[in-house]
């Protein structure tokens, strides 16, 4: 049970032996302050720690990880999971945050770095916005070690939302907005919303 709650102190004075972690839901669930948790307690147990982000997400600050209610932690912006590669040498955790957004090759590159012993701490969507799986995160989830779902508030009932409903016209696959664009759905209003 510790190892679960406190990873980050869990293999002290032993070999390294890296991990996947993922962290899914839907907008307004909590994903990036839950990322930025687990990094701050990777820091504070002095391990050395690197976050990235696609670089087409400039909503709150180009380069930090921003959660929606305000916490942040700085972060390196990349084109494309093979930039994480590149940009990783001595490290012990990497953070990646709105995931969904990369190509499938970040299962490749999560799974290159964890058997190279690094824990890698992944957060994203894990459906669209028509609830339908989302990027790489529906196959990190069945390739690592510890899924963490995460859930918003409906904003119609107030029951456990799991949908990103998107309130604009707009059809394209990524449309970055916040509360403008999107609301969270349990499944229930999800349904109702799309039968119309």
């Amino acid at each position: 049970m510790d190892r679960y709650f406190f990873p980050e102190t869990s293999r002290v004075g032993l070999p390294p032996r890296g991990w996947i972690e993922v962290i899914c839901g839907s907008m307004f669930s909590g994903k990036t302050e839950e990322l930025i948790r687990r990094l701050n307690r990777a820091r504070i147990a002095r391990q050395r720690v690197e976050i990235f982000k696609p670089m087409i997400d400039t909503r709150y600050s180009a380069e930090d990880v921003v959660s929606h209610d305000a916490k942040a932690i700085r972060c390196t912006p990349v084109s494309s999971p093979g930039n994480i590669l590149l940009m990783t040498g001595d490290v012990d955790v990497i953070g990646i945050d709105e995931a969904q957004f990369f190509d499938m090759s970040l299962i490749d590159v999560c799974n290159s770095l964890a058997n190279q012993g690094v824990r890698v701490i992944v957060a994203g969507l894990d459906m669209d916005f028509t609830g339908k799986p989302f990027g790489p995160i529906p196959s990190l989830m069945a390739t690592c070690e510890h899924v963490t779902k995460v859930q918003a508030i409906c904003m119609r009932c107030g029951n456990l939302a799991l949908y990103s409903h998107r309130t604009t016209e707009s059809n394209e696959l990524v449309l970055l907005g916040e509360t403008e664009s999107y609301e969270p759905l349990c499944r229930s209003c999800f349904n109702l919303e799309h039968k119309k």
